[in-house]
Order: structure tokens, then sequence, then C-alpha cells
């Protein structure tokens, strides 16, 4: 661009640099895949992307995994409680934080019982949309109070939805967790899912190796009403086994080290 001979080009004010959109072709591709990247490390429970999350076992054998996410809640926790001892079965339960400082007798019956906690937040935060302070208040304040109530160590972490981000990671390495995804739900938190339908759900998606998302508390209300799951439960332990599956803990699946 030249000005007349021996003036200098005055520049325009508010110029802006346009680029024709044949120029910005190409880095559609590039940002949709790391857009697409980051979704699924967030959104998808089992994604290794901010750091691995076990979501399911050996599938060599017909063996599975019982977890219970939300509680304690003495409605729900309590019978399933009495199943687990009935049928000999393991579980593990993920704790919120404020629900154990509500129902603490509850929590250490489930660890009497000889059931493995891990740490679920603090108030069951969606923990892709906080940042490193808030998600290790989140973190920290329930292992704290659930390691009081209950007397026994942490060693695993579920992130309430299944959503993390990179600083999910930097505070689970510090307290020593493994964290854990899931092979499948089957929405029994849902009020309009029917015990017998929790059930029928568990046994049509059975599978070797899986790690089953149920729950005995709602993750915002320490009343939530979570009696269907207990309902369920003893079918969903009969059906297992008289398809061969076995039942194990949880924490058969931790590193060595961890154990």
């Amino acid at each position: 661009m030249c000005g007349a001979p021996g003036r200098p080009i005055a520049p325009s004010r508010g110029l802006r640099v346009l680029l024709p959109p044949m120029a910005l072709t190409p880095l559609v591709p590039v940002a949709a895949g790391a857009l697409g990247a980051w979704a699924y490390g967030t959104y998808e429970p089992n994604s290794p992307l901010f750091g691995r999350a076990i979501g399911r076992g050996p599938t060599r054998e017909r063996v599975a995994y019982l977890t219970f996410d939300d509680g304690p809640n003495p409605r729900a926790t309590e019978p399933i409680l009495e199943t687990l001892a009935a049928s000999a079965t393991p579980a593990v339960f993920f704790l919120v934080g404020e629900h154990v400082r509500r129902f603490p007798a509850v929590a250490r019956r489930v660890v009497g019982a000889g059931h493995e906690v891990g740490n679920h937040t603090w108030r069951h935060r969606k923990l892709h949309v906080l940042g490193p302070r808030r998600i290790r208040e989140e973190l920290e304040r329930a292992h704290e109070l659930i390691t009081e109530a209950t007397g026994t160590s942490l060693r695993t972490f579920r992130a309430p939805h299944g959503y993390r981000n990179p600083f999910v990671r930097s505070v689970t390495r510090r307290l020593g967790y493994t964290v854990f995804g899931w092979t499948f739900g089957v929405w029994d938190s849902d009020p309009r899912v029917s015990a017998d339908e929790i059930r029928a759900r568990v046994r049509r998606k059975l599978r070797p190796g899986a790690i089953i998302l149920l729950h005995d508390g709602d993750g915002y209300d320490p009343e939530g009403d979570r009696r269907r799951t207990a309902a369920a439960l003893p079918g969903i332990i009969s059906d297992a086994r008289a398809a061969g599956y076995a039942f194990r803990p949880l924490t058969d699946l931790l590193p060595a080290g961890a154990r």
C-alpha cells in the first residue's frame, strides 16, 4: 500500500485487520477437536484426559462391583446395609460430606459392616465449573469430616456426575485417592423409575467387570428418597448370581500400593 510520493501514510482510525473466511477454514477442525477433547475429559466419567478414572474391572470373569453414591441417608442406606449383610455382598459407598455431618452414625454403620467408604465431595458440587481453591475445599473438607466420623482412611474418590477438570487431578493425587467412574448407571435417582425397573435395567446392562452406579442418597437433599433403590437391591443381587456373577469389593481394583 503506497501513498503519494513524499507523503507518509496516515494510519486509519479504528483500523481493523479482517481475515477472509477462507483463511479461518483450517482452524475450524482444530478448534472443534480441542473443544471435543475438553468435553470428553470433562463429561465422560472414565476419561483419562484429566487423570485416570477406573470405570470397569477385569472382563475375564463374571464379576461385578456395587457402588452407592450420595449417602448416607437412613431411609435407604440402612435397608441397603441389611440386604448386603444378608447376602454377604460387598459394596463401596461414596459419601457426601454434608450428609455425613447430618447422619454420622449411619456412616459409621457402613464402615462397621465392613464396606469401603469414599469421598464424593462436601456439597456434591459440579467440579468442572470450579476453580482450584473451591475444588480443594470440596474434597479436603469432606475428607477430614468423613475420616473423623468413620475412623477410617479414605482411598477412593468419585466426582459428582463424573465431571472433572485438571484441578481435580492435582487434589486427588495429593490426597492419595484412586479415582473411580462407572460402567453403567440405571437412573435410579429418577423418582419416576420404579424398583422393578431399576432391577430390570441392571439385569439388562450387566456385563463382566461392571462397576454398577446406584444411589443411597440424593446429592442435593439429605432427606431425599432412595428407598426404591433399596427395594430393588435384593433382586439385583439374586439376578446377578443366577447369571453366574460374583460381587467383589471395588478395592480389589486399587493399585497394588494403595491397598
